[in-house]
């Protein structure tokens, strides 16, 4: 290759390289470094309802706020509500999609992309009126109870709208695509000829799948609960359409500090200590594997 191409080629490497650093830095680290920023405020009656950072020439910010998540008990009930809610519905949607995937992925060809279809059909509606939709089935009149009456199984409508068995029925529901596409992704390319070879070994299938399908599989079994388990950790329209008062998560709480309460400041503070929060046991996941999979080697 010439030098004036191969200068070229270094160049088009550098730009697509900084395409995505260019990208985090406009759409992560810029508004992550506001909302720090608005977080080290004071709030005040006004606009913007927080107050500058410099004044006088001098550094104004304090970490009052960090302080007050600390000393107010509501804001980290909220959090290990959302936390533990959000990690049961990962446990329930990996629970439900590890089969659905492992059926797509095994199904004859001619049959995935159909049953890959269905499973995302639910995307090309609103997320807000499938949610609606659940209001509808679950409440004293729905459809759900008038099942269960006409069954026999109940003589009286049963409490399912506003409770928390509701919450964590609408967010499996919502994200569960997150969790069956990641997995089918990674079944799908797993080789058949090891089962083939296990089977011959005499190895039951319940024996192969322990010790083959689903060790392989854990790369999407983690991917899948992290796409379920992060957005649902800050979920608010959910919890404020089909759970009660009593239903207390992190999202409810920042959307009443920033536009019930006018509080921006705190609801900055509250939103960068739960993304702190959610990102270091990732960060020290992803470190842990990586370490695992040098020493693999």
């Amino acid at each position: 290759m010439s030098g004036p191409l191969r200068l070229r080629g270094a160049w088009g490497r550098r730009l697509v390289t900084a395409v995505p650093f260019l990208w985090l830095a406009v759409f992560f680290l810029a508004p992550f470094a506001i909302v720090f920023a608005i977080s080290l405020s004071r709030s005040r009656f006004g606009v913007p309802p927080y107050e500058p950072l410099l004044q006088d020439g001098a550094f104004a910010g304090r970490l009052d706020n960090y302080a007050f998540l600390l000393d107010d008990p509501l804001y980290l009930t909220a959090l290990v509500n959302s936390i533990r809610i959000a990690a049961t519905c990962a446990a329930i949607a990996l629970a439900i999609g590890y089969p659905m995937a492992l059926a797509i992925a095994r199904a004859p060809g001619r049959w995935r992309t159909p049953l890959l279809l269905a499973i995302v059909l639910p995307f090309w509606t609103s997320f807000l009126i499938r949610v609606y939709a659940w209001m509808g089935l679950l409440k004293n009149e729905g459809l759900v109870n008038a099942a269960l009456q006409g069954l026999g199984l109940t003589d009286q409508p049963l409490q399912l709208l506003q409770t928390g068995f509701a919450v964590h029925l609408g967010i499996v529901y919502s994200y569960l695509p997150f969790m069956v596409l990641p997995l089918y992704a990674t079944l799908e390319r797993q080789d058949l000829s090891l089962l083939e070879a296990a089977a011959d070994l005499g190895a039951r299938p319940w024996r192969a799948f322990l010790t083959i399908t689903l060790p392989l599989s854990l790369p999407g079994v983690l991917a899948g609960c992290l796409l379920v388990f992060i957005p649902a950790v800050g979920e608010f329209v959910i919890p404020e359409l089909l759970g009660s008062s009593r239903t207390i998560m992190i999202g409810k709480v920042l959307w009443t500090e920033f536009f019930n309460n006018r509080d921006w400041p705190l609801a900055s503070a509250l939103a960068v200590a739960m993304l702190l929060l959610i990102v270091a046991p990732l960060a020290w996941l992803e470190h842990l594997r990586v370490r695992r999979a040098e020493s693999a080697r």
